[in-house]
């Protein structure tokens, strides 16, 4: 098995985290929420896989390029 990161794709803050720890996920699903700028950015699942860890919580700041999410890929 391969693990994935994902990454923010922009500076915000955490709003809210739409998946677990061993959640079983789907392309084009929404991992989470970021906000920046007073807008709400998904941070969206890239391919099938489980959620392994989540680095993040809710109300957290993140940087442009930080691992927010790891997944187990086949």
């Amino acid at each position: 098995m391969a693990t994935e990161n994902i990454e923010s794709e922009v500076t915000g803050t955490v709003w809210k985290i739409e998946c677990k720890v061993g959640d079983e996920v789907v392309d084009g699903d929404t991992l989470m929420i970021l906000e920046s700028m007073k807008m709400e950015i998904p941070v969206i699942c890239p391919e099938d896989g489980t959620v392994t860890e989540i680095k993040v919580k809710e109300e957290d700041p993140v940087a442009e390029g930080d691992v927010v999410v790891i997944l187990e890929v086949q």
